[in-house]
C-alpha cells in the first residue's frame, strides 16, 4: 500500500502540469485566431477558423476574444454566423475624413457663367442669344449647386422669364470685391484671353448688381 503512494503522489503532481500545458495551448490558439481575424478582409465562419487553427473547438475561444475586445476601440462581432473585427460604434467618428475635391467646369458651364456675370441679371434666352446655342439645364444646375449663380427674380415681360445672377460666393471664389471688378476689355487683352481681330464696335459689357423691375425674391421657386 505504501509502495503505491509515491506513484499516486506523482500523478497528482503531473495533473497541474497538464492543465498548464492546455492553458498555454489555448492561449496560443487564441492568438492565432486573433491574428487570422485581424488580417481577414471579410468575415470568417467558425468552420474555416477551425480548419486554419486546429486543436479543438473554436467557439469558446471566439467568445473569450469577443469578451476581451468588448470595451476596446475595435470589437469582435458575429453576424450571419461569421466573425469579424469591426470599429466600435462610439469610435467610428474618428475614422471619418473630409477630402476636398476640385471639379472642373465644363466649357458650356464656364461660358454660361461668364455670360451671367457680365450680363446679369439675364434670362436663359439672353444666355442663348450670346452663346448662339441652347443652354442645357445641367450647366445652370451645376452653377447653382456650386452656389455661384442664383435666381434673381423674373423679368417684367411676356412669360415672365426667370433671371439669373451671380452670388457673393462667386465674388469670394474669384477674389472680387464687387461684380464691377470683373476684368474689362483691356484687361482681357492683356491676359491673352482675347486674341485675333475683334469685330468693329466690340466691347465687354459693364456688369451690375442692379435689378431693374424684377421680383427679387425667387427663393421659393421650385422649377
Amino acid at each position: 500500500m505504501n509502495a503505491l503512494q509515491p506513484i499516486e503522489a506523482a500523478d497528482e503532481a503531473e495533473a497541474p502540469l497538464d492543465l498548464q500545458d492546455e492553458a498555454i495551448a489555448d492561449a496560443q490558439r487564441l492568438r492565432r485566431i486573433e491574428a487570422l481575424l485581424f488580417a481577414s478582409p471579410e468575415p470568417l465562419s467558425e468552420n474555416l477558423i477551425a480548419d486554419r487553427v486546429p486543436g479543438g473547438a473554436v467557439k469558446p475561444l471566439l467568445e473569450e476574444l469577443q469578451e476581451l475586445y468588448k470595451d476596446r476601440g475595435i470589437n469582435l462581432r458575429k453576424v450571419a454566423n461569421r466573425w469579424q473585427f469591426v470599429t466600435a460604434e462610439d469610435c467610428a467618428e474618428v475614422l471619418v475624413t473630409t477630402q476636398e475635391t476640385t471639379r472642373k467646369l465644363s466649357r458650356p458651364a464656364l461660358e454660361t457663367l461668364a455670360i451671367i456675370a457680365y450680363h446679369q441679371p439675364c434670362s436663359r434666352a439672353d444666355i442663348e442669344d450670346v452663346r448662339g446655342v441652347s443652354v442645357s439645364k445641367g450647366s445652370l444646375d451645376q452653377l447653382m449647386q456650386l452656389g455661384w449663380v442664383k435666381m434673381r427674380g423674373r423679368r417684367d415681360a411676356p412669360g415672365r422669364p426667370l433671371l439669373y445672377g451671380t452670388t457673393p460666393a462667386f465674388l469670394e471664389h474669384f477674389d472680387l470685391e464687387s461684380i464691377g471688378d470683373l476684368p474689362g476689355l483691356q484687361d482681357l487683352k492683356a491676359q491673352g484671353l482675347l486674341e485675333g481681330t475683334l469685330p468693329p464696335g466690340f466691347d465687354v459689357p459693364r456688369p451690375t448688381d442692379a435689378v431693374d423691375g424684377e421680383d427679387e425674391d425667387e427663393d421659393s421657386y421650385d422649377g
